[in-house]
């Protein structure tokens, strides 16, 4: 099996909630090929779906420095620093991943959460507002 399968096996993993099956289907994935940005996002993710943020950190990061133009990674990164209580950062992920993607509906409601932690109500209700803009596009 090639990468490309590993990552779709991991993928479905993902999906069923088999956050650990997932991880190592994407292990599989980027040793087979270490440049496979969007295994080691997904990885991200996965690591996130377990509370394993700052493991979760590390890939995304990884994943940002093979591919610089992906705005997944920049998501993943900021939901693992949001848990972590690092809301700044968080935001600033986030606003990395829509600098990337500015249609991403899901980036603007976590960006939203995280300034709502931070109390920032006009500044969330504005992210929601675009969240639910772009939802109705769709």
């Amino acid at each position: 099996m090639e990468a490309i399968d590993w990552l779709d096996r991991g993928d479905f993993f993902y999906s069923e909630g088999k956050y650990a099956e997932a991880i190592l289907a994407y292990d599989e994935a980027i040793r087979r090929d270490p440049e496979y940005a969007r295994a080691w996002n997904n990885k991200a993710a996965a690591l996130a779906a377990l509370g394993r943020y700052d493991e979760a950190i590390r890939c995304s990061d990884e994943a940002i420095r093979l591919d610089p133009d992906l705005s997944w990674p920049w998501n993943n990164r900021g939901f693992a620093l949001r848990n972590l209580g690092r809301i700044d950062e968080a935001i600033r992920a986030y606003d990395e991943a829509l600098r990337l993607d500015p249609g991403s509906v899901k980036v603007w409601y976590n960006r939203a959460s995280a300034l709502e932690v931070l109390g920032r109500a006009e500044e969330a209700e504005a992210a929601y507002a675009r969240a639910r803009e772009l939802t109705l596009k769709r």
